[in-house]
């Protein structure tokens, strides 16, 4: 029985944090980089997106000589999307979810952080300016900034992370039940054997 509740665990952490965490990090196709950061400065970043490469996932790339970000409830970096006159999309990035960072190379000790800054629908062909900025987190040393698009990046289907979160719970109740009463009662006290010697009837 533990082992058939092992694999209810198992599947509801594929289904309920791996599927998620999969689709927003692999689904689409990479359209580009850009870099966001020069000479100590943001700079805005145009990029030309065609008609059907909907839906685009943002994602920021922060290289730093820092081993980890602690942001909390702070604000690291400030991301804008606007087209024409609009703005699509508003996002402040603490990179708190990221605690794994990737190295740039073995001979530098700079990490790169990512974090996601959401999704833009892509109706039509148009021009669509990304404008980066600092957020309030302070000593912080930043080396470079980065934005990478997502064309075509699918939404982790709310389904299934519900059917993957019921999986585990059914799992973890189940397993704690099956080692409960699996246990062997405790063997009953038995008496001490009665010693024979003097003043002894």
């Amino acid at each position: 029985m533990r082992r058939f509740f092992l694999l209810f665990i198992l599947a509801g952490v594929a289904l309920g944090l791996f599927y998620p965490w999969a689709v927003r990090n692999f689904s689409g196709e990479e359209l580009g980089t850009w870099h966001a950061y020069q000479d100590g400065r943001f700079k805005p970043v145009t990029v030309s997106l065609k008609a059907g490469t909907g839906p685009v996932r943002i994602f920021v790339d922060l290289t730093t000589a820092a081993d980890r970000i602690i942001a909390f409830d702070r604000t690291v970096l400030t991301l804008t999307a606007a087209t024409g006159n609009r703005t699509v999309l508003a996002e402040r990035l603490s990179f708190s979810g990221n605690p794994t960072p990737r190295e740039q190379s073995p001979q530098l000790t700079d990490k790169i952080f990512r974090d996601e800054a959401g999704l833009i629908e892509v109706e039509e062909a148009s021009t669509y300016v990304f404008t980066l900025g600092p957020g309030d987190a302070d000593n912080l040393q930043i080396k470079a900034v980065d934005l990478v698009l997502r064309g075509g990046a699918a939404v982790p289907d709310a389904r299934v992370r519900q059917v993957g979160f019921g999986s585990l719970a059914f799992g973890v109740i189940g397993l704690v039940l099956a080692i409960r009463f699996s246990r062997r009662p405790d063997k009953p006290e038995t008496p001490p054997k009665p010693r024979w010697g003097r003043g002894d009837v």
